[in-house]
């Protein structure tokens, strides 16, 4: 594998120095590189730095880190971010340089936002990248949340080409994939359930992430084992400059966050902790409700999540960081007959990276990580236990290089190798007297390595192009699979305002989410590929144009993609999924399509932004006769209940004054499919007696349910600062704010006749999960 590595770097290298224009050869050029950071000494990702009198320029790594090849002489750059005031420095090159910003937050004064809202969307205009949304949390933090608590994943869904999973649900569904089919990363560590709650909020606390990178097409080579997206987050650094405390206290949880320091120049940190209090509620009431014999008591829930990060520097030329995760769900029910229920599920990660660097134009990331998911569900009554769980455990290791040649290419290598434990299944049953006592584990253990290579190529001012290659390979037991994953973009600059983008991407994925539902679910379990479950595989190629209108406020891009994929996995009717030795058998293979058009419009300056999006598509899926059975729908092509045709999102931000922002946000999806029985036949039980009326079902998701829309509204107020100083703010918002009874299930309703009590029908039901529902956080810092 590495052999192999080593031919594409050679490769690549000898295609660029033979490919460098003459003149640009000849030219004396310098090496200027450095860190952005803003007045609190935090790293900016995705800064732009540019000398506009030559039309170069170039955005910062998730660091703050950027690299940039530049001509003898004095050269003028501009620095700028959104949010902080813009820099320009004048830097007389005669040798590499390296050279920090540092950026203050912006006043209000429109100006200095207007320039730096122009250059973003600009950069974005001028980016190979396709299908590419990055989050501001300063963003996700004005808009209005689901009990006030801020959700990254749920501010994801509103963009073009994001399905949610249901209602109220943080679970991602991109471009007609599943929600195993995204690559969700923590400082580069793999998170396998990101939510809390079933699904309800995710495991991101906003006051820790610094940035949100969501990629739908055009993936870079960087990025592997998954076929519909990447959620790349980043979190915090800390302040570098002094100690500072943050928190807010919501409707359902509080969090507090510290951060500051570890040695002036060389290193900080930041810890955050978040916890909700449901329980305290529940168990009031059911101590106040003790004494009612009929009273069914609540049972208790709440989750709770710790992040930590911190980063020192050694030397000039070497760093370390550091990244924890620890976030856990509680569930617990005892009812007064002495029947109790326990279930736990959550993650835990850890990471330690070194960055070094050899020159301005090699840089070395390498980096350890461990990540695990696990969930336990127990239950007993009278002398009788019952325990189900599952866990996955990974072990990886990371190299990554980042090597600037010159101002025309920009290439990353590197590899990676992880190796899984599979807790499939853990089954035991048992009594006090030892008279029952049955065990049942299942588990694999597997190896997932890659290598990747990639170059950023400048062509020429109009045209530039992105080409990479990862290999990959995946061996659990005896079993083997791996393959070549090509990826390509490439954008054109009709002229200084238009640009016309394509991609293509293909992907594997080795692990499978094992689920009987549509939605992620604490209790799925991962499998590897092996025997007769192989890897899944996608292809995805996508075109678009982009327009910067209005003198450059705004940016409209139209985006097409189709996308296809092999090995597509479902279950057999009646599977048994839990402590399963023969789990292979209980699988159908298919395959499947996607295909759409995204229309997104964007605004970041002035004092009113925001974004509309518009997304038309079809999600299909085929699963033909095979192990004995007539597949799925006998072969024919179905929805699955992810497929939405139209998608509009409207988000709106306004600064009403220096104190208050207002914000707005409006959802429309199309139904989901569903499967309902279209009818009832009597059928006599000879064994208990009495006739059952036995549903009959149509082809699957052959229904759809009603449309689904949704007005949140949402205010930040700023308070005046304490006699502590620092910030602080008072949150409001309305979810739902007209209260439509959005379908989140239907099910059906027995009718009887009033004199003799008999059934003659069954009517449908509509079961709504959230009402109006409005919230107050209070958000501090000092």
């Amino acid at each position: 594998m590495f052999r192999v590595l080593r031919f594409y770097i050679v490769s690549s290298l000898s295609i660029l120095f033979f490919s460098l224009p003459q003149h640009l050869a000849a030219q004396t050029r310098h090496i200027l590189s450095g860190v952005v950071r803003g007045d609190d000494g935090t790293a900016l990702p995705g800064a732009s730095v540019a000398v506009p009198a030559l039309s170069l320029g170039t955005t910062t790594e998730a660091d703050g880190k950027f690299s940039l090849s530049l001509p003898e002489g004095p050269q003028q750059v501009a620095v700028s971010f959104v949010g902080y005031v813009t820099q320009t420095l004048t830097v007389d090159l005669h040798r590499n340089q390296q050279h920090s910003f540092t950026l203050a937050a912006s006043t209000n004064e429109l100006g200095e936002v207007v320039v730096q809202g122009q250059q973003t969307l600009r950069e974005k205009l001028q980016s190979t990248q396709m299908g590419v949304e990055h989050l501001s949390i300063r963003e996700a933090k004005l808009l209005p949340a689901l009990f006030g608590e801020v959700d990254i994943l749920k501010t994801l869904q509103l963009k073009p080409g994001v399905q949610s999973g249901g209602e109220g649900s943080s679970g991602l569904f991109v471009r007609g994939g599943g929600s195993d089919q995204n690559l969700v990363l923590l400082d580069n560590v793999l998170v396998y359930n990101p939510n809390h709650l079933f699904g309800l909020f995710s495991v991101f606390n906003p006051d820790a992430v610094q940035s949100v990178d969501l990629y739908k097409s055009g993936f870079p080579a960087q990025f592997g084992g998954r076929l519909s997206s990447v959620v790349d987050v980043k979190l915090r650094e800390g302040n570098r400059q002094k100690f500072v405390t943050t928190g807010g206290i919501g409707l359902i949880s509080s969090r507090l966050s510290f951060e500051g320091p570890i040695q002036q120049g060389k290193g900080s940190f930041i810890v955050s902790g978040r916890r909700t209090y449901f329980d305290i509620f529940t168990r009031a009431l059911n101590r106040a409700n003790a004494h009612k014999e009929d009273y069914s008591p609540i049972p208790d829930y709440y989750f709770y999540d710790f992040n930590a990060k911190g980063n020192y520097k050694l030397g000039e030329k070497d760093e370390v960081f550091f990244t924890g995760y620890l976030g856990r769900d509680v569930f617990g029910f005892t009812s007064p007959s002495g029947f109790t229920a326990a279930f736990t599920w959550g993650n835990t990660l850890g990471a330690l990276r070194w960055q070094h660097v050899f020159s301005p134009r090699l840089t070395m990331n390498n980096s350890v990580g461990v990540t695990s998911y696990k969930y336990n569900l127990g239950n007993s009554v009278d002398q009788f236990s019952f325990n189900l769980g599952s866990t996955i455990l990974d072990y990886s290791g990371h190299s990554d290089f980042d090597y600037v040649p010159n101002d025309r290419h920009t290439i990353k290598f590197g590899a990676v190798l992880t190796h899984h434990d599979f807790g499939v299944g853990r089954l035991q049953r048992s009594s006090q007297d030892n008279s029952v006592n049955i065990n049942a584990d299942v588990s694999y253990t597997g190896a997932e390595g890659g290598i990747y290579v990639s170059d950023n190529i400048k062509a020429s001012d109009k045209l530039q192009l992105e080409g990479g290659l990862r290999l990959t390979g995946f061996q659990s037991g005896t079993d083997h699979f791996g393959g070549l994953e090509p990826r390509a973009s490439a954008r054109y600059s009709l002229s200084d305002k238009i640009s016309l983008k394509g991609s293509y991407a293909l992907m594997y994925q080795y692990v499978h989410l094992v689920s009987n539902s549509g939605a992620s679910l604490p209790t799925d379990i991962w499998y590897p590929s092996r025997l007769s479950v192989k890897p899944e595989r996608s292809q995805q190629v996508s075109t678009g144009l982009s327009f910067l209108l209005g003198e450059g406020k705004f940016l409209l891009t139209d985006e097409v993609y189709y996308k296809w994929s092999q090995n597509q996995i479902d279950f057999k009717d009646g599977a048994q999924i839990f402590a399963n030795n023969d789990l292979n058998s209980q699988f159908l293979f298919g395959h499947g399509w996607a295909y759409g058009n995204e229309l997104y419009l964007e605004k970041k300056t002035g004092k009113t932004t925001g974004w509309v999006g518009y997304t038309l598509a079809w999600t299909k899926r085929n699963f033909p006769p095979q192990l004995g059975t007539t597949g799925i729908n006998n072969g024919q092509d179905f929805y699955p209940n992810y497929d939405r045709r139209h998608n509009l999102t409207v988000v709106v931000m306004h600064e009403l004054s220096t104190r208050i922002s207002l914000t707005a946000s409006f959802v429309y999806t199309s139904g989901a499919p569903t499967t309902l029985p279209l009818g009832r036949f009597a059928l006599q039980d000879i064994y208990q007696g009495g006739i059952q009326a036995v549903p009959v079902y149509p082809d699957r998701n052959s229904y759809r349910m009603i449309p689904y829309h949704r007005l949140d509204l949402g205010m930040v107020y700023k308070l005046a600062p304490s006699r502590m100083g620092g910030e602080r703010d008072l949150t409001f918002s309305i979810y739902n704010a007209y209260n439509r009874r959005n379908a989140y299930f239907i099910y059906f309703e027995q009718i009887r006749d009033k004199t003799t009590d008999m059934v003659t029908g069954y009517k449908a039901q509509q079961v709504s999960l959230f009402p109006l529902i409005p919230s107050v956080t209070y958000n501090f810092k000092f």
